[in-house]
This record gives C-alpha cells, sequence and structure tokens, in this order.
C-alpha cells in the first residue's frame, strides 16, 4: 500500500505569541510537526503494516526548517520524505494545495494521484493545523485531484480497493465508505502517535529525503499566486479586572444589563 501523508510544521502549542508589526515573530521560536498530523502519520504507518507492506512518504510544503519537522516523521517509521521549498509559492491554502497536486501528478483528477511515479492509495493528513485553523488544504487538495475526501476522521481501515472510516459528526459518530485512492484528515482519537525512539532517529538520517521546487513541478509563480492576504493580526485584548456589583439584587442586575448593553455592547 502506497500511502502518503501531509504534513506541516507549526509553532509549539507551548510557545509564547509574539507579535512584531503585525507579523509573529519566530526568532527563537520552537517548531513541531501540527499535532493532528501526528496522527495521520501514525495511521499510515499502521496501515502500511496492516497492509504486510508498502510505503509511506510524508509531503510538505514550506522553507528549509521544515524539514525537522519531516525527520521527526521519518524518524517514527516513515519511509521517505518530500519537502516543496521555493518562497515563490504563497503562503494561502489556495497556493499551498495546487502546489501538492502538482507533486501528486496534476490536478482536475485525470487519473489516480502518484508520487514518484508510483500511484498512492491513500492520502493522510491532519484535521486542521493549530495555527491558520483553516481546515482548507486537504478539501482542496481532494477536488483538485478527483479523490473522494472524508474528513475528521476517528477510525479508519482499508482493504480491497476501498475504505471504511469512521468521523467525527457534531459529537456523533458517521460511518463512511469509499473507494480508493481517496483523502482521510485525522481527529483527535484515531490513534496515539509514538515517540521517535533513537534507533528510528538514526535510521531517519539514511532514508530518502527530496526536496522540490516549482521548477521541478512544472508550475509557474502566477500558479501558485495567493488568492487571500491577511490585513490585520492583533493579540486579543488582556483581559479586565473583575468588577463587583453593589446593591440589592433588582439593582445589580440593572447594573449588569447596562454594562452588557453600553460597554460590552452585546445587548
Amino acid at each position: 500500500m502506497n500511502i502518503v501523508v501531509l504534513v506541516k510544521q507549526t509553532f509549539d502549542t507551548e510557545e509564547r505569541i509574539v507579535l512584531t508589526d503585525g507579523v509573529v515573530s519566530e526568532d527563537g521560536a520552537k517548531f513541531v510537526i501540527n499535532p493532528y498530523d501526528e496522527y495521520a502519520v501514525e495511521q499510515g504507518i499502521l496501515m502500511r503494516d496492516a497492509a504486510g507492506g508498502g510505503k509511506v512518504t510524508v509531503l510538505s510544503v514550506g522553507p528549509a526548517r521544515v524539514a525537522e519537522a519531516l525527520r521527526t516523521a521519518l524518524a517514527m517509521g516513515a519511509d521517505e520524505a518530500v519537502l516543496i521549498d521555493d518562497p515563490r509559492i504563497g503562503n494561502d491554502e489556495h497556493a499551498v494545495s495546487i502546489a501538492l497536486a502538482a507533486a501528486l501528478g496534476g490536478a482536475g483528477g485525470a487519473g489516480a494521484p502518484t508520487l514518484g511515479g508510483a500511484p498512492v492509495d491513500v492520502l493522510l493528513g491532519g484535521n486542521f493545523s493549530v495555527d491558520n485553523g483553516a481546515g482548507q488544504v486537504a478539501v482542496r487538495l481532494a477536488a483538485l485531484l478527483g479523490v473522494p475526501h472524508v474528513a475528521s476522521v476517528t477510525a479508519l481501515e482499508a482493504s480491497g480497493g476501498a475504505a471504511r472510516a469512521e468521523r467525527d459528526a457534531e459529537g456523533d459518530v458517521e460511518v463512511v465508505e469509499v473507494p480508493l485512492p481517496a483523502l482521510f484528515t485525522a481527529q483527535q482519537g484515531l490513534n496515539e502517535p509514538r515517540y521517535p525512539s533513537l534507533p528510528g532517529i538514526m535510521k531517519a538520517k539514511k532514508k530518502p529525503f527530496a526536496t522540490l521546487t516549482l521548477d521541478d513541478l512544472g508550475l509557474s509563480p502566477d500558479d501558485v499566486a495567493p488568492k487571500t492576504t491577511r490585513v490585520g493580526l492583533a493579540l486579543p485584548p488582556a483581559r479586565a479586572a473583575g468588577r463587583l456589583l453593589a446593591g440589592d439584587p433588582a439593582a445589580q442586575a440593572a447594573e449588569l444589563a447596562r454594562l452588557l448593553r453600553d460597554e460590552a455592547k452585546v445587548l
């Protein structure tokens, strides 16, 4: 089974966010695999092993530092890594999905997705990234490749050219069966991602690692120009100190209603 896992590198969730001129400062910041993508990597490894063989390739778009996240996935047990590194690629979900689609054999559903000339059976990714939280890349990519897409998966098994998935549906469970190839995004609870072992870390250094540019993908800068622009970014206002309302219950209720109407602007 040939499996491709989409990986994004994000800020460590424990990092303190610092804004400089409306941009998140990366100075001294620690980066990790997007936590939801860890579930996808683990699921890819489990599915490969359950199938009795195959290959798990982790694929990402980003700057050179993303190689660290891909090496972590290799240390977990993935077989190969591909990084699309080109500063001409826009940083919105449209541009990223176009670059990924090109790496996976093009767009428009013209045949099954491929990577390195080999057909891809399963594509996996995180349900969303903890930095932007848009959850758009996977569904855009599935549309570009013309394959089914199942989001927020909490259980997944594949055999005989089809897959059965259970997905989180706002507190309920929905069962979906789709033909392969298909793209699935992982929700918390799908599995328990393993920690890279020391032997795994050593082996990761020798596993195949390819770096691609727009020229390798046959794309021009216009093809991956962003369709959206961030016009502003700001931290939420500091939490104000609590206030005690004086008077009897009726007076307190009247004052609370006034504050909600005149200051909080929620009434």
